[in-house]
Parts: structure tokens; sequence; C-alpha cells
């Protein structure tokens, strides 16, 4: 049997499980994975005032050196633009605020018209337009990063390997959908039970010593304005919640970031996911809007859950 913990963290759960032989060092582990998070959240999280995103707001747009962490959040959430053609964009801030996800689902502010979005992007993506240099980061006038579709991620994949480089055991660390593990998987590998809500189809995959999944859905983090259903993910065309032609979308890959990235995509393209993922060749397991689900990969077939 595992030895795991968990509490609440970020509107989820995160949760730290280390083979039974090693359950002498779960305060430790919970401890470095706290710190982790609370590292990432203090760097850039979009809902307190504080963080070096927001507080150095006025800087970022002159251009300034931040520190490396905030630096190498950036780095990962451009690259993940870059490889998705813009589907994973990091400049959403605003509109995602404008559409009423702020820090506490606030009252939705006016929403801008799709022809002040153009203008505001000059005709092209925003995020080609930040320039990130080493530690030298410049956000330009107007553009909030919403690093959120990438972080949370990259916390999963730091806390784990801070995980194993302190205390020299194998790990999975799970923050709400992006699992990571590191260091010596246990005997079977790590076992990890997929399923979006209650009530959605359920799947149980093996993952090897540092192999990550991730887990992308359009059925949380839902809020309403002016009686329109929203999500958190936004199709970067329209600046609009994604059609939700995948209930959720889960990937394995070598890093959670890697997987994030793709399910999050995956999400964006709808109908046009599947060519997505076969290109990158991950293994990707989507649940349709009627409950029916695709695997694609080399997903390991349905089987009976006990």
């Amino acid at each position: 049997m595992r030895a795991s913990t968990s509490w609440d963290l970020w509107t989820t759960t995160a949760s730290v499980v280390l083979d039974h032989r090693d359950r002498r060092h779960l305060a430790a582990a919970e401890s470095c994975v706290r710190e982790v998070t609370a590292a990432v959240d203090a760097a850039c999280s979009r809902f307190r005032p504080d963080s070096e995103l927001l507080a150095r707001a006025g800087e970022l747009e002159r251009g300034a050196v931040v520190s490396p962490l905030l630096a190498s959040l950036v780095h990962q959430a451009l690259d993940a633009a870059e490889t998705t053609s813009g589907d994973v964009d990091p400049t959403l801030g605003a509109r995602m605020v404008s559409l009423g996800y702020d820090a506490a689902f606030a009252d939705a502010r006016v929403v801008p018209e799709p022809a002040e979005l153009a203008a505001a992007l000059d005709g092209r993506p925003a995020w080609r337009r930040v320039l990130l240099s080493g530690t030298f980061l410049r956000v330009p006038h107007g553009v909030v990063l919403d690093l959120g579709a990438t972080a949370k991620a990259a916390a999963a994949d730091l806390a784990a390997a801070s995980v194993t480089a302190r205390l020299g055991v194998g790990v999975l660390v799970a923050l709400g959908g992006d699992v990571a593990t590191a260091g010596p998987e246990p005997r079977g590998g790590w076992q990890v039970r997929v399923r979006d809500l209650d009530d959605d189809p359920e799947d149980r995959i093996t993952l090897g010593a540092g192999w990550s999944v991730a887990t992308s859905s359009t059925q949380k983090r839902r809020w309403e304005q002016d009686g329109t259903a929203r999500h958190h993910i936004l199709d970067p065309r329209w600046g609009l919640p994604a059609d939700p032609v995948w209930r959720s979308v889960t990937v394995v890959a070598p890093s959670c970031v890697a997987a994030n990235t793709m399910t999050t995509a995956a999400v964006v393209r709808g109908h046009r996911a599947l060519p997505m993922l076969r290109e990158h060749g991950v293994a990707a397991r989507l649940v349709a809007a009627d409950g029916e689900v695709i695997r694609v990969g080399g997903w390991p077939e349905e089987r009976e859950i006990a």
C-alpha cells in the first residue's frame, strides 16, 4: 500500500504519493511540494496582486530582469504556444478577466468586441510580441500573461524533481489533473486512475519512472456570465471558451508540461485534435461530449475497473 497525503490547493487537490517503503519521508515530501507550489504561486499567480508577475507589471512593459523561476515559467508557456501554433496562448489574461474568471469568479466586466481584440493584438499574436531573453522579460502594454495552462503542470514537474533530489526517493505528485513522477518507480509502476467527474468513464494506467499524465477538462472551472455558461480553456482565435467537443482530454508524456500542452491544445482544436495528437505521437484518451471514449497513440484499451 502506498503512503500518501493530500490538501486543498488552487481550487483543486494536491497529493503526494510515495512507495510504502518510503513512508517515513512523507512529511518531508509534502513540505517539498508545498515549498515549490508556494514559490510558483508567488512568481506568477494572476490571482494575487503581490505575485512577481502582477506586482512588476509596470516594469515589465519597459522590460526588466525577473527571477529565474518566473523566467522559466514564461519560457515554458511561450514554448507551449510555439509547439501548438498558438493554441495554448499565455497572453489571454485580460480576456479571462473580462469573461468573469478572476480571483473570486467575480461579476463579469465588459467583454471587448472582436475588433477591439484584433486592434489590441496589432494584427499579430500577442505571445509572439513577448520578449524573453535569459531572465530579461518584456510584456507589451495591454497584454496580461496568464500562465495557468502550463504553470500548474510545471509546478508538478518541479515538485516531483525536488522531492527526489532532496530525499532520494521515488514520488508521484498530483496537482489536480497534472500528475508528475520522479525517481525510482515502485514495483509494478505508478498506478493512476483516469477519470474527470464522478460519472465519467474511468480508466487505469501505469506510469513508469519519470513519466507524467495530464488531463484538461471543459467540465471544471465553470461559471455563468449573463446567462451563458463559460469554462476556462479559451480558443485564442475568438477569445471565447473552446467549443466543448471533448468533456476531457488526457495525455501521457515525459513531462507534465508536455502532457498539459497537448491536452489544452486538443480541447482548443476540438474535432481537429486527433490528427495533432497522432502527429506528436502521444498516448491520449479523449472523452467526447456524449461520453464516447477515443484512445490514440497506444493508450491502453479499456478494461474492467474493480
